[in-house]
């Protein structure tokens, strides 16, 4: 059964909907992209969506799957990412990878479409490569562009929480946190260096959902969407807020399992 919750921070409250597995989760989750693609066609003639690493592939299977296969016009659809490991293309930490040998090559997406990162050279050079490709696609309107900033408006950004509150590659208490001029910026890390979405590029989309699933999670789950925590960057999927859009979470009850009720407005 699925629960809806919200929270009453003073800044815009996000969504949290919480399921009993992640085959709901799952459900849920497909017909939410599902609808948000087939609005933004409508709308505007074309999809952009933006992918992450973590669990988020195997949870955006049902995709793959009739009705979904079949129904939504993936020729409209162009696909991001918010973090890349700069590593090879055909490396199993490789988020592309991840998501052609999972998602991509079972739809109908068109090849020109997918602007992945590259992973020939430095995470720098990858990181500046990367948002020139994205510059270029706003000047065409392929994405739009936020009415608050001139950062590009994603119609949807899928996150997912990792178990130290990390999402994309957006560090705890790494100065990429404060990064407000670049679109994408490069980080060092261990085993490998990433490329990411900046934090006022991900609070400039339409819409962005992050994922969290499993135990190890519940904390920076409780932390990035209660009061306990200060806004310091030590939880930061707590900084995720977009400024004219929506946020909301796909949570199952493992990673729920420190959510406060009595903070928590069910319906």
């Amino acid at each position: 059964m699925e629960k809806k919750e919200g929270d009453q921070r003073e800044k815009r409250a996000p969504q949290v909907r919480v399921f009993d597995n992640e085959e709901e989760l799952s459900t849920a989750l497909a017909d939410y992209v599902a609808q948000l693609s087939e609005k933004a066609v409508r709308e505007r003639g074309s999809f952009s969506i933006v992918l992450s690493g973590g669990n988020l592939i195997y949870l955006l299977r049902k995709l793959t799957r009739a009705p979904y296969v079949k129904t939504l016009d993936w020729s409209k659809w162009h696909v991001f990412w918010a973090e890349e490991n700069v590593v090879g293309r055909g490396h199993p930490d490789s988020n592309y990878k991840q998501a052609k040998d999972g998602f991509l090559s079972k739809v109908h997406i068109h090849p020109g479409h997918v602007i992945s990162v590259n992973h020939g050279g430095s995470a720098e050079s990858a990181a500046g490569e990367y948002e020139f490709a994205i510059r270029q696609l706003v000047r065409t309107q392929t994405v739009g562009v936020s009415r608050s900033s001139d950062c590009p408006r994603f119609d949807l950004i899928l996150l997912v929480i990792g178990g130290d509150g990390r999402v994309a590659s957006l560090l705890p208490g790494h100065p990429v946190l404060t990064e407000h001029t670049e679109w994408v910026a490069h980080v060092s890390g261990v085993p490998w260096d990433s490329v990411t979405l900046t934090i006022p590029v991900i609070n400039s989309a339409a819409n962005v959902a992050i994922m969290a699933t499993g135990s190890h999670v519940a904390r920076p789950l409780a932390a990035a969407i209660t009061d306990y925590c200060l806004q310091d960057g030590s939880h930061p999927a707590q900084l995720i807020a977009p400024a004219n859009g929506e946020l909301i979470w796909f949570v199952d009850t493992a990673a729920a399992s420190l959510i406060c009720q009595d903070e928590a407005a069910t319906s």
